[in-house]
């Protein structure tokens, strides 16, 4: 009999496990080793595991709290190398995001309506080191490729980022842009946090002028 996929899961929705988890007890070449509810949890539970018990491939999702799944990714294929193989499987398709997914080590990138024939030929396949990506992904990255290749002066800014400064270069406060973009105040604090810190500015109104400069200025659009 061939040697089991030991499998991870990483997911902050605990039916989302229950399911996953259920699936993979189903087939005989997979068995589940590992779950975590973040990526922070995640590298915690990888520390408590001796060599043999590490899982081949991580299910990782994209969207978690305290620690995100592309950092997450980042951070145990920097400590682990290629000895674990890592699926961004997630509910979104931004041609940023799939990019930064990849770049930061994830073998597969694929979203969360697969089949569950296609979800274990993807384990099946990151195990081995074959990347498996469906039509939607593979074009989404190939995009998100072309536009960083012609625009390589956006500090790797995602495309809420920079929806985000556009609005603080009009002058928008966290409210504003809170209600024009339909996303919470939290979240609208923790774009700002970020722009700060990728474009290494101190405050909103360096923010304001550093848009003007690039041309990135709503009111330049």
């Amino acid at each position: 009999m061939k040697q089991q996929v030991k499998v991870m899961l990483v997911d902050d929705h605990d039916m989302v496990r229950v399911g996953l988890r259920t699936y993979i007890m189903l087939e005989e070449e997979l068995t589940v080793v590992a779950e975590a509810a973040n990526g922070q949890e995640a590298l915690q539970t990888l520390e408590g595991l001796d060599g043999e018990k590490l899982p081949d491939v991580i299910l990782m999702d994209l969207t978690m709290p305290v620690m995100d799944g592309i950092e997450a990714t980042r951070q145990i294929t920097q400590q682990y190398s290629s000895s674990i193989k890592i699926i961004m499987l997630t509910s979104f398709l931004e041609e940023d995001k799939v990019v930064q997914a990849i770049e930061a080590g994830a073998v597969s990138y694929v979203l969360k309506t697969i089949s569950s024939d296609q979800l274990a030929l993807a384990i099946k396949g990151a195990a081995d080191g074959m990347p498996v990506m469906n039509p939607e992904v593979s074009l989404a990255l190939t995009r998100g490729l072309r536009q960083r290749s012609v625009q390589p002066d956006d500090e790797h800014l995602t495309s809420r980022e920079r929806e985000v400064l556009a609005l603080i270069s009009d002058g928008k406060s966290n409210k504003d842009i809170s209600e024009e973009l339909h996303i919470s105040i939290k979240t609208v604090k923790t774009h700002v946090s970020n722009l700060l810190m990728k474009c290494e500015l101190e405050d909103r109104t360096q923010l304001a002028i550093y848009a003007h400069r690039k041309g990135w200025a709503s009111t330049n659009a």
